[in-house]
Parts: C-alpha cells; structure tokens; sequence
C-alpha cells in the first residue's frame, strides 16, 4: 500500500513539478513552439505572439499579451503565472 501511495506521489509531482520549479517561458525568446507547451497557447496564438514581438519589439510584462490579438482577459488570466518577460518575478 505504502508504494502505490509513494507512486502516485511521485506522478503527481512530476506532472507539477515544472510549475514549482519556476521554469516559466520567456515571452520575449521563446519560438512558437516552446510558447505552444503553455497550457492555453495554441499554434495560432502562439505565431501571433512571435509576430506582435518582431513588430512592436520585446514585452515589457506578460500584462502586454493583452494588445495581441486573440488574447483576451480570460486567457491571459490562464496563462500569465506560466510565462515570464525574462526580468524579475512579475
């Protein structure tokens, strides 16, 4: 009983454990694909964000997302405590 209990432990903090570990994605060097592995970006959103950055030049927060289209107060709601600016903690 005891290992099923360790076992599932261990799972559950594998699948978590990035989020503990800090290792938001920076909006401002990330590829389209590396956005993509943020619950909530998708393809689509993800090429928006890398074309709003190569026009208007790199986010000062995560707040900005906002002014890409496709992003609206929910997502970003969903989405800002996995991403990062690369500056400090937001």
């Amino acid at each position: 009983m005891k290992k099923i209990v360790l076992s599932m432990l261990v799972a559950i903090f594998m699948a978590i454990g990035t989020a503990w570990a800090g290792d938001a994605v920076n909006i401002n060097t990330a590829t389209a694909k590396e956005l993509q592995k943020v619950h909530g970006i998708g393809a689509k959103i993800a090429d928006m964000i890398v074309t709003y950055r190569d026009e208007h030049g790199a986010f000062k927060s995560v707040e900005e997302l906002k002014h890409v289209k496709g992003i609206g107060k929910k997502t970003l709601e969903k989405i800002k405590d996995d991403l990062t600016t690369g500056e400090a903690k937001e």
